[in-house]
């Protein structure tokens, strides 16, 4: 008798690996239908990530926002499915202990039946938790394992996890290929190990197409015993995103597994509707670069998703690298040049700082530290001259273990500096805080709603929710989609390019500091050297002392304010942005210099 395969369509995924935004609840609800009408998916993936955030951007009510999308499919018998962080959550940041249990009974409530789990660093006791407590709230447990590429990532690495969240009562298990770096035959032994030893546990495998092993990855873990495999649609299929349901299903059932009827008039609806919703607006947030797959991808093995950031930092550096070519005589170099020498640089630091998987946020932590590595080298400095805050936290174990050993340059340089190492369990750094968020709630006037469910969103997306609450993000949203039609030039159904940052000259600043760290705005929005906004000529002097990780001044965004922090500690040597100025991601807008290095 055949085996059957199933599959599930990750459509919040497919939008947040597209661009920034995901589709408002009343085009969800739109799309549902046709997506219940193709027939083909047992499971669709509704929320978690940054859906609930981007709903708060929006001015919505992410709580309504998730019960109207998941009614639907519980209506129709397909399953839902979020993803959680772990130790984050749904959000970048750590996340206490009550407030991630009280997640999953509120999204059981809403109409979630899966919760899939993930840890960066697969860290087991971060996954503890999230597996208790999705056990707890009600739903099925999917624990998810981060998977890349490396000589420490092996079967026998991935069945640890698996031997203990299995313990921890985890039904089912996600490989989740970030990356889409999985080779196609290790994830397929893989799959058999988990099979033969938990025949009972479900798998579904979870593939980005990016540098393009994902439709044989599918294959191999098909064969292998995988039960459900994720796939997405188009126009938004394969480049950065995941393979199309037409392709994958197609070759399942010629490799001889059971499948699915596919409503074909269905499908062309879902695509017509999802470019009626990037024609109407998510279209702006979505670069055609993410259309495309790169092989580039394999060797440095960062996730596709982040490309589109990537080049905006790239962008920033370039004139500040060539200046600094040319003050010393040498020739200046392409933008695709410094894509491969990054590229370069991060195949030499992932393994020194101990392999971390690179998926949110620890990919973005070692494209950084290889950024200004590289920075460092161009201007004649030593590789790990600069780290940032984040990226110590996690060389120092306070978000959990790394997969592998630091270089001894590492262990040595946290030394030097006087760090300590964690080894505690990161929770445990996080205590309870719902009282707090009960009593702020009490105090604004504000009901904790149906099953706790606005209690919960306040907890996990404080800044977010006061915004919401207070209707500034809905203007903010509404303010930048004009901007962006504006910057586009074109009717609202054109997709352009996301707005690139406009290009300024840094020689001068780079020519007289050769030895200054530059230091860029982390999001697009409006500079603040000094919170009295109405003081334009306000900015901080030249000469100002700094501490790295500290903030200097701070951003504007749409959804609240950022901070601008050096990456090290020293003095102010020159400002190229004023007070009120409208910044970009990855704007230099300040060189700062260690105080024993000369400023001439």
């Amino acid at each position: 008798m055949k085996r059957e395969i199933k599959f599930s369509l990750v459509y919040r995924d497919m939008w947040q690996s597209s661009g920034k935004y995901v589709p408002r609840v009343s085009q969800l609800v739109e799309v549902a239908p046709a997506i219940i009408d193709m027939k083909c998916f047992d499971r669709v993936e509704t929320n978690g990530g940054a859906f609930e955030q981007v709903n708060l951007l929006f001015g919505e009510n992410p709580n309504v926002a998730v019960r109207k999308w998941t009614e639907p499919f519980n209506k129709a018998g397909i399953q839902t499915h979020m993803l959680e962080r772990g130790l984050n959550a749904l959000r970048m940041n750590p996340v206490p202990a009550d407030i991630r249990e009280l997640m999953f009974k509120v999204k059981k409530k809403q109409g979630t039946d899966i919760a899939r789990s993930f840890c960066g660093l697969n860290d087991h006791r971060n996954l503890k938790r999230s597996v208790e407590g999705a056990k707890k709230g009600g739903m099925i447990s999917q624990a998810a394992l981060s998977i890349t590429h490396s000589p420490i990532h092996t079967t026998e690495y991935y069945m640890d996890i698996v031997d203990k969240v299995v313990t921890y009562g985890a039904d089912e298990i996600c490989l989740k290929d970030m990356a889409g770096i999985g080779r196609p035959s290790d994830l397929a032994q893989l799959v058999a190990t988990i099979k033969k030893k938990y025949p009972h546990i479900i798998v579904q495998y979870h593939g980005h197409t990016g540098p393009g092993f994902s439709p044989a990855s599918m294959l191999e873990v098909a064969r292998a015993g995988a039960d459900i495999l994720d796939c997405a649609v188009e126009p938004l299929s394969w480049g950065k995103v995941h393979p199309d349901i037409i392709t994958i299903r197609e070759m399942m059932k010629a490799d001889g597994f059971l499948v699915k009827d596919l409503n074909m008039d269905a499908y062309m609806e879902v695509r017509r509707l999802t470019q009626k919703f990037m024609d109407d607006f998510l279209g702006y947030w979505i670069n055609p670069e993410n259309s495309r797959m790169s092989s580039l991808l394999v060797g440095c093995g960062l996730p596709g998703g982040m490309m589109g950031s990537m080049m905006a930092d790239l962008k920033g550096f370039l004139n500040a690298i060539n200046a600094s070519e040319k003050a010393h005589g040498r020739p200046e170099i392409s933008l695709d040049t410094l894509m491969v020498k990054l590229f370069q640089e991060v195949e030499y630091v992932w393994p020194r700082l101990g392999y971390p998987p690179l998926v949110t946020p620890f990919s973005q932590y070692v494209k950084n530290t290889a950024l200004m590595n590289l920075l460092n080298i161009l201007n004649g400095k030593p590789r790990w001259t600069t780290i940032d805050k984040d990226t110590w936290n996690m060389i120092l174990g306070k978000m959990g273990k790394l997969p592998g050993q630091l270089a001894p340059e590492i262990v040595g340089l946290a030394k030097e500096k006087g760090l300590e190492f964690y080894t505690g369990d990161p929770q445990d750094a996080y205590p309870d805080a719902l009282p707090r968020y009960q009593k702020m709630m009490k105090e604004e006037g504000w009901d904790e709603g149906k099953d706790q469910e606005e209690l919960f969103e306040f907890a996990m997306h404080e800044r977010q929710y006061r915004d919401y609450k207070n209707g500034i993000a809905k203007e903010r949203f509404d303010a930048e989609l004009e901007e962006m039609k504006k910057k586009a030039n074109a009717p609202v159904n054109v997709i352009r390019p996301v707005v690139e940052m406009p290009a300024f000259d840094i020689e001068e600043y780079t020519r007289k500091y050769p030895h200054a760290v530059p230091v860029q705005v982390p999001a697009k929005g409006k500079l603040i050297w000094e919170m009295d906004m109405n003081d334009t000529s306000s900015a901080p002097m030249t000469g100002t002392k700094v501490t790295a990780g500290q903030a200097m001044g701070y951003i504007q965004t749409y959804y609240g304010i950022e901070e601008i922090v050096p990456a090290i500690s020293g003095r102010i040597v020159a400002i190229t942005a004023k007070q009120g100025n409208n910044a970009v991601k990855g704007q230099i807008v300040a060189f700062v210099q260690e105080d024993n290095l000369p400023t001439e």
